[in-house]
């Protein structure tokens, strides 16, 4: 399934949880925000944003990437400041075929 938003790739959607390391995450945030805005520019992140946690903690996050498979969005996110500093305790990374919606493709 193809994005109209990357032609020709696939789209994955990859949820993060986060450690319980906040300081650590406070102070990485603008790198990790500032990385993200690069992929965001070079069209390969569709949308991200943290899970509305439990008594206002972040706990995770889904982002929603375009990559030519899942091998290659797993290294586009290994250079996340966010998971090169541990603070990304886990990583789900699944293909994603949205069938309605905005990067869905033309029916």
């Amino acid at each position: 399934m193809t994005s109209p938003a990357a032609p020709g790739r696939p789209v994955f959607a990859v949820l993060y949880t986060y450690s319980d390391d906040v300081t650590t995450r406070d102070e990485v945030r603008l790198r990790h925000r500032a990385y993200l805005a690069e992929l965001l520019e070079r069209g390969l992140l569709l949308a991200s944003g943290p899970w509305a946690g439990a008594e206002g903690k972040d706990d995770g996050a889904l982002l929603v990437v375009t990559a030519d498979d899942i091998d290659t969005a797993a290294a586009l996110l290994d250079e996340d400041p966010f998971r090169q500093v541990g603070v990304v305790a886990g990583r789900e990374i699944r293909e994603w075929v949205q069938v309605m919606g905005p990067w869905a493709p033309s029916a």
